[in-house]
């Protein structure tokens, strides 16, 4: 089985390419070709820190997935079964400085991807997106079924990415595809400038951690922490066992506060809450995402990574016993 892998480079790519190299619950044949652009968020050079990169079953180009003469050639002699999406610039601060990357990455790249998927024949297309499409929710989770409100231009783009895939695949001969929303992804590999990766690498230094704050609102933004271990397993179980055409939340089924994470933290590394350092909300700061998992759990899927103090106490060491990896990425 042959498998294609859009921006594996990247946190949840790279995750994505270990479980599928090493996981005895994938097929022991299973070849992985991995394409990335190695933009600044793939400069950890995840696969060689995993010792992945000499791996017989994997191989890597270099490419943009806009180009759409080079993305034909890579389907053309490698002919992948199934595609997994990943690649798309993600970071919602750099897109409230400048959106244009996200345009061209996330739409005109997932325009491209698809559609010569669809050309080659591919069996299944996987698109990868965030809960972010569906903006904030006060109570309760959202469906998959409900209407989608992105407020911010990462997350717009994440939703005009979806509307690409559903074109492609309806038109013409189609596409099979199936797209997942997950929730916040947090573990090893993360580019440290999300909110865990920061606020440990900088507690590690001794250095404040910049959590946004206001008099109505003290840190009290609301995330659901999905472990990418479980998030990998999730994208994987969907590709195998879920309905074309259709969509999948993937939820953490652990909401936290920004403040209970960031206090996590400071007890772990037995500092004063006089580190943090209170910022302003950037513009369209959603304050909660929710998703149900009740689809996803209905195929038969369980998380195991829910255990939040454990798992979050494992990536605190993992970047102590690891600064020769993140360290270049914070110059």
């Amino acid at each position: 089985m042959k498998v294609l892998v859009t921006g594996g480079c990247g946190f949840i790519g790279s995750n994505f390419i270990r479980y599928l190299l090493t996981s005895n619950r994938v097929p022991s044949n299973l070849q992985v070709k991995n394409l990335d652009l190695m933009t600044y968020a793939g400069r950890g050079k995840n696969i060689e820190h995993m010792n992945l990169a000499n791996n017989s079953r994997y191989s890597f180009v270099k490419a943009d997935i806009c180009d759409p003469v080079v993305v034909r050639g890579i389907y053309n002699s490698f002919d992948p079964e199934v595609v997994f999406h990943f690649a798309a610039e993600s970071h919602v601060d750099r897109s409230n400085q400048n959106n244009a990357p996200f345009k061209t990455t996330n739409i005109l790249g997932t325009q491209v991807i698809a559609e010569e998927a669809k050309h080659a024949g591919v069996s299944r297309f996987i698109h990868i997106s965030t809960d972010e499409v569906y903006g904030s929710i006060k109570e309760g989770s959202f469906l998959e079924s409900s209407t989608l409100n992105p407020t911010n231009p990462y997350a717009e783009t994440k939703a005009r990415a979806e509307e690409e895939v559903r074109k492609i695949g309806n038109s013409g001969l189609g596409l099979d595809y199936i797209i997942t929303r997950s929730a916040n992804n947090y573990g090893p590999y993360q580019f440290p400038e999300k909110l865990l990766p920061l606020f440990i690498t900088n507690l590690i230094d001794g250095k404040p951690v910049p959590l946004m704050w206001s008099e109505k609102n003290p840190g009290l933004n609301v995330r659901d922490w999905l472990h990418v271990e479980d998030n990998c397993r999730a994208i994987w179980y969907v590709s195998q066992n879920g309905n074309a055409g259709e969509v999948y939340n993937i939820p953490g089924d652990n909401e936290r506060t920004n403040i209970d994470m960031t206090r996590k933290l400071l007890y772990y590394f037995g500092l004063p809450e006089e580190l943090i350092e209170k910022v302003p909300h950037r513009s369209s700061h959603d304050f909660r995402y929710s998703i149900s998992g009740d689809k996803l759990k209905a195929l038969g899927f369980k998380h195991e990574h829910l255990a939040l103090d454990h798992e979050v106490n494992r990536l605190c060491s993992w970047y102590e016993n690891n600064p020769e990896w993140w360290r270049p990425l914070k110059k």
